[in-house]
Protein backbone atom coordinates (compact mmCIF):
# COMPACT_ATOMS: atom_id res chain seq x y z
CA UNK A 1 0.00 0.00 0.00
CA UNK A 2 1.51 3.63 -1.07
CA UNK A 3 2.46 5.39 1.70
CA UNK A 4 0.95 8.33 0.74
CA UNK A 5 -2.42 6.89 1.07
CA UNK A 6 -1.50 5.35 3.82
CA UNK A 7 -0.27 8.54 5.57
CA UNK A 8 -3.53 10.40 4.00
CA UNK A 9 -5.74 7.87 5.23
CA UNK A 10 -4.49 8.52 8.94
CA UNK A 11 -4.64 12.27 8.87
CA UNK A 12 -8.39 11.72 7.41
CA UNK A 13 -9.41 9.37 10.07
CA UNK A 14 -7.37 11.00 12.98
CA UNK A 15 -9.20 14.27 12.44
CA UNK A 16 -12.70 12.44 12.57
CA UNK A 17 -11.82 10.84 15.81
CA UNK A 18 -11.09 14.33 16.66
CA UNK A 19 -14.73 15.06 16.04
CA UNK A 20 -16.16 12.17 18.26
CA UNK A 21 -13.93 12.82 20.96
CA UNK A 22 -14.95 16.43 21.30
CA UNK A 23 -19.01 16.23 20.54
CA UNK A 24 -21.61 17.93 22.08
CA UNK A 25 -23.17 15.24 24.51
CA UNK A 26 -26.29 17.51 24.92
CA UNK A 27 -26.78 17.66 21.16
CA UNK A 28 -26.35 14.10 19.63
CA UNK A 29 -29.68 13.78 17.70
CA UNK A 30 -30.65 10.72 18.65
CA UNK A 31 -32.61 8.60 16.51
CA UNK A 32 -33.85 4.70 16.54
CA UNK A 33 -33.05 2.73 13.26
CA UNK A 34 -34.51 -1.36 13.00
CA UNK A 35 -34.02 -3.29 15.77
CA UNK A 36 -33.59 -3.12 19.60
CA UNK A 37 -31.79 -0.36 21.06
CA UNK A 38 -30.46 0.71 17.75
CA UNK A 39 -29.59 4.20 17.98
CA UNK A 40 -27.77 6.70 15.58
CA UNK A 41 -26.49 9.98 16.39
CA UNK A 42 -26.14 12.89 13.88
CA UNK A 43 -22.14 12.53 14.70
CA UNK A 44 -22.21 8.68 13.54
CA UNK A 45 -23.53 10.77 10.38
CA UNK A 46 -21.49 13.69 9.97
CA UNK A 47 -18.08 11.48 10.76
CA UNK A 48 -19.25 9.20 8.05
CA UNK A 49 -19.60 11.89 5.71
CA UNK A 50 -16.22 13.38 5.89
CA UNK A 51 -14.87 9.90 6.04
CA UNK A 52 -16.59 9.01 2.57
CA UNK A 53 -15.04 12.12 1.31
CA UNK A 54 -11.88 11.91 2.20
CA UNK A 55 -11.19 8.89 1.37
CA UNK A 56 -12.35 8.60 -1.91
CA UNK A 57 -10.50 11.74 -2.82
CA UNK A 58 -7.26 9.03 -1.61
CA UNK A 59 -8.93 6.26 -3.83
CA UNK A 60 -11.05 7.93 -6.35
CA UNK A 61 -11.71 4.69 -8.05
CA UNK A 62 -12.91 2.87 -4.79
CA UNK A 63 -16.60 2.29 -3.85
CA UNK A 64 -18.12 2.80 -0.50
CA UNK A 65 -19.91 0.68 2.24
CA UNK A 66 -20.94 2.44 5.41
CA UNK A 67 -23.23 1.65 8.15
CA UNK A 68 -25.06 4.99 7.88
CA UNK A 69 -25.94 4.52 4.29
CA UNK A 70 -28.92 3.59 2.11
CA UNK A 71 -28.21 0.08 1.23
CA UNK A 72 -26.04 -2.39 3.04
CA UNK A 73 -25.76 -4.60 -0.14
CA UNK A 74 -21.73 -4.92 -1.12
CA UNK A 75 -20.81 -2.42 -3.78
CA UNK A 76 -19.79 -3.88 -7.35
CA UNK A 77 -16.59 -2.68 -7.34
CA UNK A 78 -12.58 -4.13 -7.04
CA UNK A 79 -12.25 -1.89 -4.02
CA UNK A 80 -14.23 -0.86 -1.18
CA UNK A 81 -13.92 0.90 1.41
CA UNK A 82 -16.37 -0.91 4.27
CA UNK A 83 -16.55 1.75 7.17
CA UNK A 84 -18.07 2.08 10.62
CA UNK A 85 -18.00 5.73 11.73
CA UNK A 86 -18.78 5.13 15.21
CA UNK A 87 -18.57 1.58 16.70
CA UNK A 88 -19.97 1.17 19.87
CA UNK A 89 -22.93 4.07 19.64
CA UNK A 90 -24.43 3.24 22.61
CA UNK A 91 -21.24 3.90 24.45
CA UNK A 92 -20.79 6.87 23.05
CA UNK A 93 -24.52 8.01 23.66
CA UNK A 94 -23.81 7.26 27.11
CA UNK A 95 -20.35 8.83 27.74
CA UNK A 96 -18.16 5.74 28.11
CA UNK A 97 -15.58 6.72 26.04
CA UNK A 98 -15.61 3.50 24.32
CA UNK A 99 -16.17 3.98 20.82
CA UNK A 100 -13.69 3.77 17.99
CA UNK A 101 -13.63 4.08 13.68
CA UNK A 102 -13.52 1.46 12.10
CA UNK A 103 -11.89 1.39 8.10
CA UNK A 104 -11.58 -1.82 5.58
CA UNK A 105 -10.49 -1.32 2.58
CA UNK A 106 -11.19 -4.63 0.43
CA UNK A 107 -10.09 -5.69 -3.24
CA UNK A 108 -11.90 -8.04 -4.89
CA UNK A 109 -13.73 -9.17 -1.61
CA UNK A 110 -10.56 -9.86 0.49
CA UNK A 111 -9.45 -7.00 3.19
CA UNK A 112 -6.12 -5.06 2.34
CA UNK A 113 -5.63 -2.68 4.47
CA UNK A 114 -7.35 -1.73 7.50
CA UNK A 115 -7.28 0.59 10.37
CA UNK A 116 -9.31 0.78 14.15
CA UNK A 117 -9.28 3.79 15.98
CA UNK A 118 -9.70 4.60 19.37
CA UNK A 119 -9.58 8.30 20.13
CA UNK A 120 -10.23 8.40 23.48
CA UNK A 121 -6.72 6.40 23.64
CA UNK A 122 -5.74 7.64 20.79
CA UNK A 123 -4.64 3.50 20.11
CA UNK A 124 -4.53 3.85 16.04
CA UNK A 125 -4.75 0.48 14.93
CA UNK A 126 -3.42 -0.58 11.17
CA UNK A 127 -2.86 -3.58 9.37
CA UNK A 128 -1.77 -4.62 5.97
CA UNK A 129 -2.45 -7.75 3.68
CA UNK A 130 1.27 -9.66 4.76
CA UNK A 131 2.91 -6.67 6.41
CA UNK A 132 1.50 -7.10 10.13
CA UNK A 133 -0.24 -5.16 12.55
CA UNK A 134 0.58 -2.09 14.53
CA UNK A 135 -0.60 -0.10 16.82
CA UNK A 136 0.65 3.69 16.90
CA UNK A 137 3.30 1.98 14.20
CA UNK A 138 4.42 -0.44 16.90
CA UNK A 139 4.29 -3.93 16.05
CA UNK A 140 1.70 -5.89 18.09
CA UNK A 141 0.93 -9.26 18.29
CA UNK A 142 -2.09 -12.11 19.96
CA UNK A 143 -1.72 -13.72 23.32
CA UNK A 144 -0.26 -17.37 23.26
CA UNK A 145 -1.86 -18.31 26.28
CA UNK A 146 -3.87 -21.22 25.97
CA UNK A 147 -8.26 -20.24 26.88
CA UNK A 148 -7.66 -21.37 30.43
CA UNK A 149 -5.46 -18.75 31.27
CA UNK A 150 -6.63 -15.74 29.12
CA UNK A 151 -10.29 -13.48 29.35
CA UNK A 152 -12.87 -13.47 27.18
CA UNK A 153 -14.58 -10.85 25.41
CA UNK A 154 -17.85 -11.60 23.94
CA UNK A 155 -20.53 -9.68 22.48
CA UNK A 156 -24.33 -10.21 22.63
CA UNK A 157 -26.01 -9.35 19.45
CA UNK A 158 -28.14 -6.66 21.03
CA UNK A 159 -30.08 -5.62 18.31
CA UNK A 160 -31.43 -9.47 17.69
CA UNK A 161 -33.16 -10.67 20.70
CA UNK A 162 -33.79 -14.20 19.15
CA UNK A 163 -30.06 -14.36 19.60
CA UNK A 164 -30.27 -14.01 23.43
CA UNK A 165 -30.01 -17.66 24.58
CA UNK A 166 -27.29 -18.58 22.27
CA UNK A 167 -24.98 -15.85 22.81
CA UNK A 168 -25.28 -16.20 26.84
CA UNK A 169 -25.47 -19.57 26.89
CA UNK A 170 -22.27 -19.71 24.97
CA UNK A 171 -20.65 -16.61 27.20
CA UNK A 172 -21.65 -19.18 30.24
CA UNK A 173 -20.22 -21.91 28.31
CA UNK A 174 -16.45 -19.59 28.05
CA UNK A 175 -16.68 -18.58 31.69
CA UNK A 176 -16.61 -22.24 32.73
CA UNK A 177 -13.22 -22.36 30.71
CA UNK A 178 -11.43 -19.33 30.99
CA UNK A 179 -10.38 -16.88 33.45
CA UNK A 180 -13.02 -14.54 33.30
CA UNK A 181 -15.32 -12.71 30.55
CA UNK A 182 -15.86 -9.35 29.26
CA UNK A 183 -18.00 -7.23 27.56
CA UNK A 184 -16.95 -3.94 25.84
CA UNK A 185 -20.03 -2.71 23.50
CA UNK A 186 -17.50 -2.42 20.77
CA UNK A 187 -16.72 -5.20 18.80
CA UNK A 188 -14.28 -3.23 16.55
CA UNK A 189 -12.17 -2.89 19.98
CA UNK A 190 -12.62 -6.14 20.86
CA UNK A 191 -11.18 -7.96 18.01
CA UNK A 192 -8.09 -5.01 18.56
CA UNK A 193 -7.86 -6.17 22.10
CA UNK A 194 -7.25 -10.15 20.69
CA UNK A 195 -4.85 -8.76 18.07
CA UNK A 196 -2.67 -6.85 20.79
CA UNK A 197 -2.31 -10.05 23.20
CA UNK A 198 -4.94 -8.81 25.93
CA UNK A 199 -7.97 -11.04 25.39
CA UNK A 200 -7.61 -14.67 24.03
CA UNK A 201 -11.16 -14.68 22.16
CA UNK A 202 -13.64 -12.73 20.93
CA UNK A 203 -16.95 -13.98 19.63
CA UNK A 204 -20.72 -12.41 18.54
CA UNK A 205 -23.21 -13.81 17.57
CA UNK A 206 -24.24 -11.93 14.07
CA UNK A 207 -22.05 -8.93 13.30
CA UNK A 208 -22.05 -6.54 10.09
CA UNK A 209 -19.29 -6.30 7.57
CA UNK A 210 -18.43 -2.68 8.95
CA UNK A 211 -18.09 -4.28 12.54
CA UNK A 212 -15.56 -6.75 11.77
CA UNK A 213 -13.88 -6.06 8.23
CA UNK A 214 -10.90 -4.06 9.66
CA UNK A 215 -10.78 -6.17 12.92
CA UNK A 216 -10.45 -9.24 10.51
CA UNK A 217 -7.47 -8.25 9.10
CA UNK A 218 -5.69 -6.43 12.14
CA UNK A 219 -5.81 -10.12 14.26
CA UNK A 220 -4.62 -12.15 11.16
CA UNK A 221 -1.78 -9.89 10.79
CA UNK A 222 -1.08 -9.85 14.42
CA UNK A 223 -0.90 -14.14 14.29
CA UNK A 224 -4.53 -15.11 14.91
CA UNK A 225 -6.73 -16.41 13.73
CA UNK A 226 -10.79 -15.45 12.65
CA UNK A 227 -13.76 -17.50 11.65
CA UNK A 228 -17.47 -17.65 12.01
CA UNK A 229 -18.84 -20.14 14.51
CA UNK A 230 -18.97 -23.23 12.08
CA UNK A 231 -15.41 -22.67 11.59
CA UNK A 232 -15.77 -21.46 8.15
CA UNK A 233 -13.81 -18.38 6.48
CA UNK A 234 -15.71 -15.46 6.95
CA UNK A 235 -17.26 -13.76 3.54
CA UNK A 236 -16.40 -10.20 3.76
CA UNK A 237 -19.28 -8.28 2.82
CA UNK A 238 -22.19 -10.42 4.48
CA UNK A 239 -23.79 -10.73 7.93
CA UNK A 240 -22.14 -13.42 9.80
CA UNK A 241 -21.53 -14.89 13.23
CA UNK A 242 -17.52 -14.07 14.41
CA UNK A 243 -15.03 -15.49 16.79
CA UNK A 244 -11.38 -14.36 16.94
CA UNK A 245 -8.92 -16.09 18.80
CA UNK A 246 -4.86 -16.34 19.69
CA UNK A 247 -2.09 -18.53 18.90
CA UNK A 248 -2.48 -19.96 22.08
CA UNK A 249 -5.98 -21.11 21.73
CA UNK A 250 -7.11 -23.94 18.36
CA UNK A 251 -9.77 -22.91 18.53
CA UNK A 252 -13.19 -22.52 20.20
CA UNK A 253 -16.95 -24.28 19.67
CA UNK A 254 -19.97 -23.49 17.28
CA UNK A 255 -22.64 -25.35 16.09
CA UNK A 256 -22.40 -26.83 12.42
CA UNK A 257 -26.00 -26.93 9.57
CA UNK A 258 -26.54 -30.35 11.37
CA UNK A 259 -27.11 -28.70 14.98
CA UNK A 260 -24.24 -30.56 16.56
CA UNK A 261 -21.83 -28.97 18.29
CA UNK A 262 -17.88 -27.98 16.46
CA UNK A 263 -15.69 -28.22 18.93
CA UNK A 264 -12.01 -26.70 18.25
CA UNK A 265 -9.98 -27.77 21.30
CA UNK A 266 -7.11 -25.76 23.42
CA UNK A 267 -3.70 -26.79 22.11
Amino acid sequence: MEKAFKEGAEKVIRACGEIIRTADRSELGVESKEGHANFVTRYDALVQKELQEGLLKLRPGAAFLGEEGDSSQYPDAEEVFIVDPIDGTTNFMAGLDQSCISVALTRNREVVYAVIYDPFKDAYYEAEKGAGAYRNHGPIHVSQAPLERGVAFIGTAPYYEELRDVSFAKAREYLDRCIDIRRSGSAALDLCSVADGRAVIFFEARLQPWDYAAGLLIVEEAGGSVMDWEGRPLNVGAVSSVVAYGSGVSGVWGQAESGQPVYFRNK
